[in-house]
């Protein structure tokens, strides 16, 4: 995979011991965010809604940087409690990783149903309101504070069983931008860092990273006939969010990001 990223050496917006939060901490693309993350220097709060999966995530985290937590984020008030438990416990939120997924299509227009609407507006749609709200005045406080929401092709090119999917992913973007515009309009620039560091605040940003669709090892190993064109390998995935803090304000806020080969 070709980043949408050039290098940049010379730029380090992520310190050591940076707080970042990620939702939907327990799959695949979570387990990869956590490892990658802390490997960076980061310290994680992870949120998922399955004890197993959250649990192995965490087991992952670099130089045990992790903390994990079971949270309802289709609960505005359990989401709500988990940011501020998680401010509360480290003075700063740096980053808000929002990889909650789910699926419900088919491959005629007619297999889409209201049913599988009102399951994905939960979890694709509900999940990013509840999070952005909870952590948007904590991020727009942090000197590069970021909210990465992972989206798909499908919200720009619906094909006709996946209505549902691409609907709530395109409804998803939408909101992610609203708080872009949010982000943009209190940005502060030259804030210095209260450790005394001397590089400067660019200000909050919220991007949105784009794939086809996701594959990791064992979906390989399950499927070892399978080509996957065009899908991103989680690991690229995390790498992708982790250069989100490597990067000005400008190259991120608002933007869509493209991951597809």
């Amino acid at each position: 995979m070709t980043s949408e990223f050039p290098a940049a050496p010379d730029v380090r917006l992520l310190p050591e011991g940076s707080v970042i939060a990620v939702a939907g901490a327990g799959g695949p693309a979570g387990q990869a965010a956590v490892a990658r993350l802390t490997k960076a220097g980061a310290i994680v709060e992870a949120a998922d809604a399955n004890q197993d999966r959250l649990d192995a995530s965490v087991a992952l985290a670099a130089d045990a940087r992790a903390y994990g937590k079971l949270v309802d984020l289709t609960d505005p008030a359990d989401t709500r409690r988990w940011a501020e438990e998680v401010e509360r416990r480290h003075g700063r939120i740096d980053g808000l990783v929002h990889l909650v997924g789910g699926w419900r299509g088919g491959k005629v227009f007619a297999d889409n149903t209201l049913e599988d609407w009102d399951f994905l507006h939960k979890l694709l749609i509900r999940t990013v309101q509840n999070t952005s709200l909870a952590f948007h005045d904590a991020l727009a406080r942090a000197p590069h504070g970021r909210f990465v929401l992972i989206s798909a092709t499908a919200a720009g090119k619906p094909t006709a069983g996946n209505a549902g999917y691409a609907a709530a992913k395109a409804a998803a973007e939408a909101w992610t931008l609203a708080m872009a515009d949010s982000f943009r309009k209190a940005r502060t620039v030259g804030t210095p860092r209260e450790d005394g560091d001397a590089v400067a605040s660019d200000g909050p940003a919220a991007a949105i990273l784009v794939v086809k669709a996701l594959v990791w090892d064992a979906l390989r190993a399950e499927k070892p006939d399978a080509k996957f064109p065009g899908y991103t390998d989680v690991a690229d995935l995390a790498e992708e969010i982790a250069a989100l803090w490597d990067r000005p304000n400008d190259d991120v806020n608002g933007k869509r990001l493209c991951l597809t080969q």
